[in-house]
């Protein structure tokens, strides 16, 4: 099994605390959320419904939903959101999908 991320950071950025499904990760603030999650050696963002098969994401730019993660409580794509202090990160486990409000 693949060990070491193809994604990397910037050293220098600045970083904040973020917290996904229990683990405190310290990532780029204003960073791409996916991206530094995959840095930060996050290879699983959610399981599937039905199968529960491992799901992370894969196109990067909003197309595939496979980054779904809840934040602060609402689903979101993970590639299309930025890192900010205090987030609260977990699998979707719901049938129930929150969308952002428009």
């Amino acid at each position: 099994m693949k060990t070491v991320s193809p994604f990397l950071e910037l050293e220098d950025a600045p970083r904040v605390e973020v917290s996904f499904d229990g683990r405190t990760l310290s990532l780029p603030t204003g960073a791409n959320l996916a991206a530094s999650m995959l840095a930060a050696g996050i290879d699983v963002f959610r399981n599937t419904p039905v199968s529960g098969a491992p799901r992370a994401p894969f196109c990067m730019m909003g197309a595939c939903f496979e980054c779904l993660v809840d934040i602060d409580g609402i689903t979101r794509q993970a590639c299309m959101v930025e890192v900010t202090e205090g987030m609260l990160i977990t699998p979707p486990h719901s049938a129930e999908v929150r969308h952002e409000p428009s």
